[in-house]
């Protein structure tokens, strides 16, 4: 099965845009709310290094 690379892309920017954005508003988001959108940020990061990693070991094949 071939990913869609544009897909992919795609995802990797709004992971790390979603970081981001969390890191530079923690103030103004609720507390019930800034674990769960941490916790949401995070497993969406190491999704998406897992991503970047996976289509740099598959580049050479």
């Amino acid at each position: 099965m071939q990913l869609d690379s544009s897909n992919v892309v795609i995802f990797i920017i709004l992971a790390f845009s979603l970081g981001i954005v969390l890191i530079l508003g923690r103030n103004s988001i609720p507390d019930r709310l800034r674990r769960g959108m941490a916790l949401i940020a995070t497993l969406m990061i190491c999704f998406a290094f897992f991503l970047i990693v996976y289509f740099l070991y598959n580049m050479g094949a």
